[in-house]
């Protein structure tokens, strides 16, 4: 056994700054680029910008002799629920470790430390978006939502392709092109509005700096921005209800196109804008193949098609994860469509969310209680954090043997009171 020092876990508000010493953010990105196999090579301007999305106390980095060798950072989150509430979460992101440091317990150090802050911070849960299945569920979290992503043949679709710009379903909204700066404004206020809907569960805030992120106006050096073409729907009133923003590669093969055109994001808030959107991305001349990027499994787009077998799966997997923290807190925030009575035993490794709770839910109000009274299920706390936002069967769970049931009829009792007339989804990563 090595007798070298176990690496020091602190945060960058921790790590004086001297004109001697490298500045701790770029020592920390260096790290972090290594993590994940990327140029090690992080410019001073690079550092600086990234600075200003940085809170050095949510910052941790493992130390080997005054080296970072992991990163893990967290940053404040608002997370929508079933019903449109959005509660605080801590996003967890930037987690990566040297291929000379790993399984020396250095993740579950910094892990706990994130999750003891926001528990301290009154977060109902925190959430992230795993680069591996298996690493996470150890840690109390669970995979809350999946996403798809579909290529679609055009020419097969079978879709009226003389796109005439209004939207067709008799509402008098239409499509304008816009450039970044206007696009920026315009979205930013629908996805605020979308963001809020009572079925729009699993999606996220965007802040400020997200949006001069995605369009161009914050850019970091080699970052390989590839300036999008930007649309919005407006009602009748001219109202933003929608945004999509997408590219297309010109490609040409003996004078005939090849383009393929690919969506980074597209939402709506409501049913005839949605369409409309994928209508005008399917009706672009010279493109051959559509790709959506990441959608809802159950997004309405392969039925919106005359032929849905044009749009073949690219992409099945799971996305954003969900680790309890504040079990009642996130029970009585959201919306349940019948009423109902479970009784949960969870079990926490950690000590941060575990207990027995009594639920009592339904469409005219949700408390939930501890209690001493007899379970109907008993479970770890990332299935609790699976079944959440309504995507999990707690029946499928039993069946696997990750959930127990300790009264006939609970696992059932628990898919009626929490599953969803539409998936859960995360539109972002982050």
């Amino acid at each position: 056994m090595s007798d070298r020092p176990r690496p020091e876990v602190r945060t960058l508000a921790d790590i004086p700054g001297t004109p001697d010493a490298p500045d701790p953010l770029h020592d920390w990105l260096r790290a972090f680029n290594t993590g994940f196999y990327r140029s090690a090579e992080v410019s001073a301007e690079e550092t600086e910008r990234r600075r200003g999305g940085t809170d050095p106390e949510r910052t941790q980095g493992a130390y080997d002799g005054g080296r970072c060798v992991a990163t893990f950072r967290t940053t404040p989150q608002r997370l929508t629920v079933p019903g449109g509430a959005a509660l605080p979460s801590c996003a967890v992101t930037n987690v990566a470790v040297a291929p000379t440091h790993r399984r020396r317990g250095l993740l579950t150090e910094m892990m706990a430390n994130g999750l003891a802050a926001a528990r301290e911070r009154g977060d109902a849960f925190a959430s992230l978006v795993s680069a591996e299945y298996p690493i996470y569920g150890r840690h109390g979290f669970g995979a809350a939502t999946w996403t798809t992503e579909w290529e679609v043949e055009v020419a097969r679709a079978g879709l009226d392709r003389r796109y005439s710009g209004p939207a067709d379903d008799g509402d008098g909204g239409r499509v304008e092109l816009l450039d970044a700066a206007a696009y920026r404004e315009a979205a930013a206020g629908a996805h605020e509005r979308f963001r809020a809907q009572p079925q729009r569960q699993g999606a996220i805030d965007r802040t400020d700096r997200w949006w001069r992120i995605f369009t161009g106006a914050l850019r970091f050096p080699g970052d390989g921005y590839d300036s999008p073409f930007f649309a919005v729907y407006r009602d009748a009133d001219g109202e933003p209800q929608g945004a999509v923003a997408y590219t297309v590669d010109s490609r040409w093969e003996s004078k005939q196109p090849q383009q393929t055109a690919t969506v980074d994001d597209l939402f709506a808030t409501t049913p005839a804008g949605e369409r409309a959107l994928w209508r005008y991305v399917l009706a672009m001349d010279w493109v051959l193949k559509v790709r959506t990027g990441p959608r809802a499994p159950d997004d309405i787009l392969p039925l919106l098609l005359p032929d849905p077998r044009a749009a073949r799966v690219l992409t099945h997997a799971d996305f954003l994860w969900l680790r309890p923290l504040d079990v009642p807190a996130m029970l009585e925030a959201r919306t349940y469509a019948v009423s109902g009575t479970l009784v949960l035993e969870l079990r926490d490794k950690a000590g941060l969310a575990g207990g027995r709770y009594r639920l009592e839910a339904g469409p005219d109000g949700t408390a939930c209680r501890t209690t001493r009274d007899e379970p109907g299920l008993s479970m770890d706390i990332g299935e609790l954090g699976a079944l959440y936002l309504g995507d999990e069967s707690a029946v499928r769970l039993a069946a696997l043997g990750r959930i127990a049931e300790h009264r006939e009829g609970a696992a059932a009792r628990a898919d009626t009171l929490f599953r969803t007339a539409r998936r859960p989804w995360c539109p972002d990563m982050f």
